[in-house]
């Protein structure tokens, strides 16, 4: 699959031998939006407003600090905001599941984990995401849903979308799946609410630049923070399961002036002591998606980089008062 993902993002045309199979993709995905579009299917209806944050293509794309960053600013504007995810990766108990700071990543999955440890904000996973929001809205105090990720799960209606993209990868060779990365056709983008570039690069679109700032290295067991610039070591096992690794191993050659010997591994990669023990003695440093997924691993000595995105207050701006219009049309509704 590796590979595959490889050439999407060469400046290659798509497999030939694969675009039968994208025409296919692309009439059943197109099919089914059309569907609660055209109103012959009837999506749910929260009575709170629902932001979705996803994206249209395969792999990591910066979605959950987007997540993170909604979550504090619409605190600050005094929302009362909870979460669903699907819970990719994790196998829950039942469902709908609620995710606790002691929950399991095999159980609630390790975005889910990672936001509730984060922020403490009321979270639910259920492949299906109407029942996941129904739960969250009987047993917590939430007067506003964000969606984390779910932006093709249309059975869930939505107020506000909002895309992230790759700024450095962008959308590949402009190809569906298996053809190329995108979910839904580029086009889909022109629909949508917001566009958030996370990086910079040749993107091709009008897109709000996001910028990942990281904020300090924290001791897998909680018990110290270092600030990044008052961090000394230079050379560090860098460990990364996320969507794109690159990312990350840029990041600490960017922000923290570290020369990273670079462990990638598989988005969700269940970790075992093993994975992480190296020949040369050096600091290990991984994300914090994935310190939570090693939480289990006794003894383990290393640090987790903690990092924020930064967006433009205009953005949050214009964030904010799309809410108060849509919020003023569910309470004049109800």
């Amino acid at each position: 699959m590796r590979w595959l993902e490889t050439r999407w993002y060469q400046k290659r045309p798509a497999p030939l031998w694969l675009r039968p199979l994208e025409w296919l993709y692309r009439t059943v995905s197109d099919g089914k939006r059309q569907g609660y579009v055209a109103g012959s299917k009837e999506a749910f209806r929260p009575p709170v407003p629902v932001i979705v944050v996803g994206n249209i293509t395969v792999g990591g794309t910066g979605k959950t600090p987007v997540v993170l960053w909604l979550i504090e600013k619409l605190k600050a504007a005094g929302y009362k905001p909870g979460v669903v995810s699907r819970g990719y990766g994790a196998k829950a108990p039942r469902y709908p599941y609620a995710v606790t700071k002691d929950t399991l990543p095999a159980e609630g999955g390790d975005e889910p984990c990672m936001l509730v440890r984060r922020s403490g904000c009321p979270l639910v996973v259920d492949p299906d995401r109407p029942a996941a929001v129904q739960y969250l809205l009987e047993h917590y105090d939430c007067d506003l849903v964000i969606s984390d990720d779910g932006l093709q799960h249309y059975a869930l209606g939505r107020d506000i979308e909002l895309v992230v993209i790759d700024g450095r990868r962008g959308v590949g060779n402009g190809h569906c799946l298996p053809a190329g990365p995108l979910r839904e056709p580029v086009e889909r983008l022109g629909d949508v609410d917001f566009v958030i570039s996370n990086g910079q690069g040749e993107s091709g679109f009008d897109a709000i630049p996001m910028g990942l700032t990281p904020t300090a290295f924290v001791a897998l067991d909680g018990s110290k923070r270092i600030a990044v610039d008052q961090w000394q070591e230079k050379r560090v096992h860098a460990v990364a399961g996320i969507g794109n690794p690159a990312r990350f191993f840029d990041t600490l050659r960017l922000a923290a002036g570290i020369e990273p010997l670079e462990h990638p591994f598989a988005d969700h990669h269940p970790y075992v002591l093993s994975d992480l023990q190296f020949s040369e003695s050096l600091p290990l440093v991984m994300t914090e998606k994935d310190a939570v997924k090693v939480s289990h691993l006794k003894n383990l000595d290393g640090w987790y980089l903690e990092v924020s995105a930064e967006l433009p207050v205009e953005f949050e701006t214009a964030l904010l008062n799309k809410l108060e219009q849509i919020t003023y049309t569910v309470e004049s509704d109800g």
